[in-house]
């Protein structure tokens, strides 16, 4: 176990090593963002995104909660122009956590509220337990979500759908997260972490050069126009051409058939 600061640690998962869990351990507030965490989440994202050994992330908050939202007490009373600054670190730690360059999905318990569900959209994946509810309920404090709930959500899910959970601040249940696209898994509450670990962990003996890849290439293009987003692919589908990786599947595919190349993640 590394501690990045008070409230958020790195740490490998025990049963399989190049998984890296980034865990969120402020629990007497239910995980809720403060500027403290919110600066350690960036530092975490900029740690496992550096750290070669790891090749896939699981973001945890515990088995109360994931992230019940911002911490409302320490924002209540900032002005515009504080808000700017704040508003700004959390909008880049997040980010941070979007930019990962490898596979991450969220292992989500309990509440995964505002900020929580903002940070949840940032990963690739979501497990989601039986129990959970996710939601937008920023509009319910006369306000709007403020770090990718209104841009994040309607590319996942659609815009009317995330219209519907931004206008009514609604919580979400974990079976309707499914069905709109929100969870990719529904499991007991018990089993959210093992069940998340297993969904990355198949990523882990994977091409990790390929797969950064392929996740700029489909978050970049989501960003721009087509035409935009096939130049984004087809640069990246060229650049890896110059990797180890490249060379070992397309050999191992000649010589052995599908599926059989090892990676050494180069």
């Amino acid at each position: 176990m590394e501690n990045v600061g008070e409230f958020v640690r790195v740490e490998a998962d025990p049963d399989n090593p190049a998984v890296a869990v980034i865990r969120i351990d402020r629990p007497k507030a239910l995980n809720a963002l403060n500027g403290r965490v919110t600066e350690e989440i960036a530092e975490a994202a900029a740690r496992v995104s550096s750290d070669d050994s790891v090749r896939a992330v699981v973001l945890y908050g515990g088995e109360r909660a994931f992230v019940a939202g911002a911490d409302i007490k320490e924002m209540a009373e900032l002005t515009h122009a504080k808000m700017l600054e704040y508003s700004r670190a959390l909008q880049n730690a997040l980010t941070a956590v979007a930019r990962i360059p490898k596979p991450v999905v969220a292992a989500i318990s309990g509440y995964a509220l505002g900020g929580g569900c903002e940070l949840a959209l940032c990963a690739d994946f979501r497990v989601v337990g039986a129990k959970a509810r996710l939601g937008q309920p920023e509009i319910l404090l006369g306000v709007i979500p403020g770090a990718g709930g209104t841009q994040r959500l309607p590319r996942l899910i659609g815009p009317a759908k995330a219209k519907d959970l931004v206008f009514t601040g609604r919580h979400v249940k974990a079976e309707e997260a499914l069905e709109i696209g929100l969870a990719d898994r529904v499991v007991e509450d018990d089993e959210v972490y093992s069940a998340a670990v297993e969904l990355v962990a198949r990523y882990a003996d994977g091409p990790a050069v390929a797969l950064a890849a392929a996740k700029e290439a489909i978050d970049r293009g989501l960003e721009t126009d087509l035409d935009t987003g096939l130049e984004i692919e087809r640069l990246q589908f060229s650049g890896l051409f110059a990797t180890e990786d490249q060379k070992a599947g397309m050999r191992g595919f000649i010589e052995q058939g599908p599926g059989k190349a090892t990676f050494e993640g180069r």
